[in-house]
């Protein structure tokens, strides 16, 4: 499953390798809210940088392991926050940081209700976008920034934080693997370096095993994708629900999807994605078995090795498809090159609800839309888009494939420029090219 910036909703079966501005109300339901200013002055300049201080501060703490530093950052009204905390500084010290720290975000402060603000008494309460910066050295080569909401309270000397998740309107925060408990970590020495591997010691076996498996994911990707990728990933083996939500959002629970890869920002233009992640979900380790491992796994890393050069709305079939074909196919890639054939029994086999409906209804006289990607069923449009991509790396051989990949993965593509794609890269227009991939798949079945 590829996550994308506005990624689309909906989930995969186990069998199948899935896809993959704050709103202020000053009344509502009669809760007042406490307002701060609009207009920047040299009074909120000042204390902007004295909240920048003790964010720089928390940030160091947090870093060296500094407990005794972090009780003086803490307000005293949050022994919880400070507990949490500790438990963070121990997780944390097993990962190896290039970069950790703490940025107060450019907007003004939020709005805090009444009731919360009267916890403090007559202490000045405020409260912060945040923004969490991090970097995983070996594996970033730029930190990626997570969003974190702060409540600081102001004490006679100075400002404290008093609670790095406060219920407030439209707020949140985001939580990462060192937040959910003691880490188990595996590197792995890929093409591109080392890559790495976090879990928690119940997960630990898993943990291993992806890492014994991302050498040979990254060089069968790289055999069809060629090396213009980092050949190097992060992968996170998350132990519950809440773990697996943090880090890839709430449209996905974890109880369907083996891994999906998720990114901070991309510039295809420049070809540059950061923050790029291969989460596993929490019952992975119980319903995945070493080839299906083996092909969740390749199924992701292509999605990781593509994702700089792919942009939103481009048409989910070929995206799919394409990671689909190369991640079932990771270890057999492998010293094959680009000579790809698909036998009557790996279509039956890979795409049994496809074989299905064929045998009932015929071949498929079109292209599965983006939005059967979302729907309930969408094991079909899965099935068919993977039959897609290998009818075309059979047919034309998996360099086409990926030729054709990179000129459909700029964007959404009207019909004409479809058209256009197939006919410069394959040689013939939309119908001859359905016509085909029909012929092929009745051919097989």
């Amino acid at each position: 499953m590829l996550a994308r910036s506005s990624p689309p909703g909906g989930t995969r079966g186990w069998e199948r390798l899935g896809v993959a501005g704050l709103l202020i109300a000053l009344l509502t339901a009669g809760v007042l809210l406490v307002v701060g200013p609009t207009e920047t002055t040299d009074a909120d300049a000042a204390t902007a940088a004295e909240l920048q201080v003790l964010l720089d501060d928390w940030a160091r703490a947090v870093r060296e392991g500094d407990d005794r530093a972090l009780g003086t950052l803490v307000d005293a009204t949050a022994p919880g926050l400070f507990e949490s905390e500790r438990r963070r500084l121990a997780a944390l010290s097993a990962v190896p940081l290039a970069d950790f720290g703490y940025e107060l975000g450019p907007g003004p402060e939020l709005p805090v209700p009444a009731d919360l603000a009267a916890r403090y008494g007559t202490a000045p309460v405020r409260a912060h976008r945040v923004y969490l910066r991090y970097a995983i050295d070996g594996v970033d080569e730029r930190p990626t920034r997570r969003p974190v909401t702060v409540l600081f309270v102001h004490r006679p000397e100075g400002w404290r934080i008093a609670d790095d998740d406060p219920d407030l309107p439209d707020a949140g925060t985001w939580r990462g693997p060192w937040d959910h408990g003691p880490l188990h970590l595996a590197a792995a020495q890929t093409a591109g370096g080392r890559s790495l591997v976090l879990g928690h010691p119940d997960e630990a076996d898993l943990v291993d095993a992806i890492a014994a498996e991302l050498p040979a994911a990254v060089e069968a990707v790289s055999e069809a994708w060629g090396d213009d990728w980092p050949r190097r990933a992060l992968v996170v083996v998350t132990g519950s629900r809440d773990e697996f939500t943090h880090l890839v959002g709430t449209r996905h629970n974890g109880d369907e999807i083996a891994a999906v890869a998720v990114s901070d920002a991309v510039d295809p233009e420049r070809g540059t994605a950061t923050g790029q992640r291969i989460v596993f979900s929490p019952a992975a380790s119980s319903r995945l078995d070493a080839d299906s491992l083996r092909a969740v796994l390749g199924h992701e890393m292509v999605h990781v090795a593509t994702r700089a050069r792919t942009v939103d709305g481009s048409p989910m079939w070929i995206l799919e498809g394409y990671a689909d074909l190369l991640g079932r196919g990771t270890a057999d890639l492998l010293g094959r090159g680009t000579d790809v054939t698909v036998t009557p029994d790996e279509l039956r086999r890979t795409a049994p609800t496809l074989t299905a409906r064929i045998r009932a209804e015929g071949a498929p006289d079109r292209l599965p839309a983006d939005p059967e990607f979302a729907a309930v069923d969408s094991v079909l449009a899965y099935e068919t888009a993977w039959s897609l991509a290998a009818h075309i790396a059979d047919v034309d051989g998996l360099d086409r494939l990926t030729t054709l990949y990179r000129r459909l993965a700029t964007g959404p593509v009207s019909d004409d420029e479809f058209d256009r794609a197939l006919t410069e890269v394959l040689g013939i227009g939309t119908g001859e090219f359905v016509d085909r991939w029909g012929r092929w798949l009745t051919e097989r079945i």
